[in-house]
């Protein structure tokens, strides 16, 4: 009995990563490839000989993997934001300043200053750089920067082409997974910038991107009623051109900020 309590509970763990993802596999790979793609010679000869062969699209879902390992589970908070309902840019920006919490946001700051540092040990370094990758990921996805007490989605219970679900799993994963692409082919799809663009974008502040995933999250929670809980190819219409974007700028957004890092 014990046994099978054990391979229940492995099964679990391993099902869980799969099903569990913030953006999905799929996300978090299209927006570390399209980053790959506006890496500096000199940032990515770095980032291999931390990565060695692991490419940043593969490296990025191993915060999402780590979960199954109990003594991680400090990481969690790690991969999201809330903050109070319906503040102003101006006041979005404050409250940044009063963030002392473990959240994305912080974390994001820790591990830009850790990664500086010439002296990291080798294993660290990578742990850390993994951890960025992802959580720049994360930050894109508009409902991991919530207004709180939203829980991100995850209690707005919804059906997505007919099956039962909840909203931030349609963001996560569902909608992504519907175009029925791989990552590659998904990045090559919608992986079209101008170099005035990627420019514009890498000069905003973090405090940017996060305030549009926090209006982003606003404008998705509210759309969702009593009447509007059954999703399916009018809303996949809808709302692609708006993940598609939040994809894209997670990849130039996570290549300015390793560019940085390691210039």
């Amino acid at each position: 009995m014990r046994f099978l309590k054990s391979v229940v509970v492995i099964a679990i763990l391993i099902y869980f990563p799969i099903n569990g993802f913030s953006w999905g596999q799929q996300g978090h790979r299209i927006v570390g490839q399209i980053a790959e793609s506006y890496l500096t010679p000199k940032a990515k000869a770095e980032i291999k000989k931390i990565l060695g062969d692991e490419s940043i699209a593969i490296a990025s879902n191993w915060a999402d993997f780590i979960k199954s390992d109990t003594t991680m589970k400090y990481l969690s908070p790690w991969h999201y934001a809330d903050f109070p309902k319906g503040l102003s840019y101006e006041q979005f920006k404050e409250e940044l300043k009063k963030d002392t919490t473990a959240d994305a946001y912080t974390k994001l700051n820790f591990l830009i200053s850790a990664l500086k540092k010439k002296t990291l040990p080798l294993d660290t370094k990578r742990m850390y750089l993994r951890l960025l990758i992802h959580i720049v990921g994360d930050i894109h996805q508009p409902l991991h920067v919530s207004p709180e007490g939203t829980e991100g989605g995850n209690t707005v219970k919804v059906t997505w082409m007919g099956q039962n679900t909840n909203l931030h799993t349609v963001w996560d994963s569902q909608l992504i997974d519907f175009q029925q692409l791989s990552y590659t082919e998904y990045t090559t799809a919608i992986n079209h910038t101008t170099a005035a663009q990627r420019k514009a974008w890498q000069q905003q502040p973090m405090s940017a991107w996060l305030f549009q995933s926090y209006t982003l999250s606003q404008m998705i929670l509210n759309e969702i009623n009593e009447h509007n809980t059954k999703l399916s190819y009018l809303y996949n219409f809808q709302h692609i051109k708006m993940l598609n974007d939040q994809l894209v700028q997670g990849g130039v957004h996570l290549a300015g900020m390793l560019n940085d890092i390691f210039r």
